[in-house]
């Protein structure tokens, strides 16, 4: 059976874009000759690839199952075949996908876009939430950059130190707290708060902190973004602990007060993780250099 490379690049567009004039713009053919490469996947495969429904192309379960698979098996190919290449950023044609911290995307997301179409205008950044659950990702190649403060255990997963910063309290100006001199750890675990959690814990390290001084808070809610937290915050008396670098100009935008934490707890630390496959691939190289600049801009002196 002779395969034809250019169907396993035009199915990875399909897939990516979910219509034909999209995979067609994409790749830079018409829209003619792209839904011809569409019907021979078909026939090579089986299977419809894409069906339509109403105005929109939805892709059918075999699709489904193989997307991942088919976008790392076209990156392995073009490792093959073109190992040595130089790096041509003004026409590269490539989208990241980054699941990234919602309070990094906020912070530093703008930053990185601005620098990648500065550099590279055919590149996409497609930032996605961050799951309730840890998901292989990276493994699957669903993920090419992660940016958050879990540093991963996974001898095949590569991850680098980028920054640190302080946990600070988060209130509304005007709270109690706000007109004391200095808050004590007492006066602060009296107060109700709100914790963020992907997972909706209530509870965290500042509640193990607490323990150790024989103190206990109340937290009345979680929610799974910092941004969420904040607005909680700002219509109610509720504290949130929160990172200083990520979150200091969200704070500001909202006119919420910065309160030190009366604890002893350790700086959180950030990481930018990916896979190891693609530790020699130029393109991704080159976004993690401009990934790592963005965040450490963020970083609380």
């Amino acid at each position: 059976m002779q395969l034809d490379l250019n169907l396993l690049a035009a199915l990875d567009a399909l897939l990516e874009e979910g219509s034909v004039a999209g995979a067609a713009e994409r790749m830079h053919v018409t829209a003619p000759a792209m839904s011809r490469s569409l019907g021979r996947i078909r026939r090579t495969t089986g299977d419809q690839i894409l069906v339509r429904t109403g105005r929109t192309m939805t892709p059918t379960p075999y699709a489904i199952a193989v997307r991942e698979e088919v976008h790392h098996l076209l990156h392995q190919v073009q490792g093959v075949l073109a190992p040595s290449r130089e790096l041509e950023l003004a026409t590269l044609e490539r989208t990241f996908t980054l699941r990234w911290h919602d309070s990094l995307v906020t912070s530093c997301g703008p930053a990185l876009l601005a620098a990648v179409r500065g550099q590279a205008p055919g590149v996409r950044l497609r930032f996605i939430a961050e799951s309730s659950v840890d998901t292989p990702g990276l493994r699957r190649g669903e993920v090419d950059l992660e940016a958050n403060a879990g540093r991963p255990g996974a001898p095949d997963i590569r991850f680098e130190h980028v920054g640190k910063t302080r946990i600070v309290v988060v209130a509304r100006q005007g709270h109690p707290l706000t007109r004391a001199r200095a808050v004590t750890a007492e006066e602060y675990a009296a107060a109700e708060h709100i914790t963020v959690s992907r997972r909706g814990s209530l509870g965290n390290a500042v509640d193990d902190a607490l323990a150790g001084l024989g103190l206990t808070r109340r937290v009345v809610a979680s929610v799974p973004t910092e941004a969420a937290a904040l607005e909680f915050v700002r219509g109610s008396d509720l504290l949130v602990g929160v990172p200083e670098a990520t979150t200091r100009s969200a704070v500001a935008d909202l006119g919420l007060a910065v309160l030190p934490l009366p604890l002893e707890l350790p700086p959180a630390s950030l990481y930018l993780s990916w896979h190891q496959r693609y530790d020699s691939d130029r393109a991704h190289t080159w976004l993690r250099g401009l990934a790592r600049t963005a965040l450490t801009l963020g970083e609380a002196p």
